[in-house]
């Protein structure tokens, strides 16, 4: 009997990032061809060859719809662009959004607000509507860790930075986005709290991470120390508390404690994935 196909019900992490970059691109392309459709094409064609700004659009756009090397792949939810790509991608829409913006505010301070309102009503919404999806580009192409925090699974995210752990071998493995940093034996692995902030001093109930004598969870269990108020408000604005990873190995000479990697707690799930980290690597 022939093998009937199976297909899957919910789509691949990534695949909505995908599907978003590539709407924004042929949502700028159409409005590209609709600009050109009021152009004589002879017109047209010698503007684009003499500008060269829309050469670097045609670049950013081709990349933007045709995404070469994406794939969404469920180990990386949050990365299913290639490196260069994303890279790429962030620059051309970055300088897009700064040609927009300022083609934007000129015309206001030449033009008015009243003529400029005009114009925004005349053009449909574009002249908002351009720098508004340059910098959704930009957004969704921000450094991001490989994926969430989640503690039971010992996968962690602070800053752009992901930690995955092997409680059967003892083994961590560090990401900086899509790049590997290397894979650390985790009893050589340490958490350093930057500045003196030693979130370990005020426990608080919370989720409990522990290894027994097999890496096993279970055999004991920890709960994991909340952040003090004293120590968050050193990390106001511009001073926002930061986290090192430390691998001291005695048997890698030259290599004795060095930082794996820095990263600002940006937010209370760069925290609490930190503090959740700190306590697994002490119980390993």
């Amino acid at each position: 009997m022939p093998r009937t196909k199976e297909t899957r019900a919910n789509a691949a992490p990534g695949a909505g990032t995908i599907f978003a970059l590539r709407a924004i691109g042929l949502v700028l392309v159409a409005r590209w061809l609709f600009s050109m459709a009021q152009m004589d094409l002879a017109a047209s064609l010698s503007a684009m060859v003499s500008s060269p700004w829309a050469c670097i659009n045609l670049v950013f756009l081709f990349l933007l719809i045709f995404l070469p090397g994406a794939h969404a792949v469920a180990e990386r939810p949050f990365h299913p662009l290639p490196q260069w790509l994303r890279q790429a991608l962030r620059l051309f829409a970055f300088l897009g959004l700064v040609f927009a913006v300022w083609s934007v505010g000129a015309f206001v301070v030449s033009a008015g607000w009243r003529r400029a309102a005009q114009a925004v009503a005349a053009t449909n919404g574009w002249l908002l509507a351009a720098p508004i999806l340059y910098a959704a580009v930009v957004w969704i192409c921000r450094p991001r860790p490989l994926w969430r925090t989640n503690i039971a699974a010992r996968r962690f995210a602070i800053g752009r930075y992901a930690v995955s752990l092997d409680p059967a071998t003892r083994t961590v493995i560090v990401w900086a986005e899509r790049r590997k940093v290397g894979q650390y034996d985790a009893r050589e692995l340490s958490v350093r709290w930057a500045a003196g902030q030693d979130v370990r001093a005020t426990p608080a109930s919370g989720h409990a991470v522990a290894f027994g004598a097999a890496g096993e969870p279970g055999a004991s269990a920890a709960p994991l120390g909340s952040v003090a108020t004293p120590a968050l408000a050193h990390g106001a604005l511009w001073r926002r508390p930061k986290v090192e990873l430390l691998w001291d190995s005695p048997a890698a000479a030259g290599h004795n404690r060095q930082t794996v990697f820095r990263a600002a707690l940006m937010t209370e799930g760069d925290r609490v994935a930190a503090r959740a980290l700190d306590t697994t690597l002490r119980q390993v």
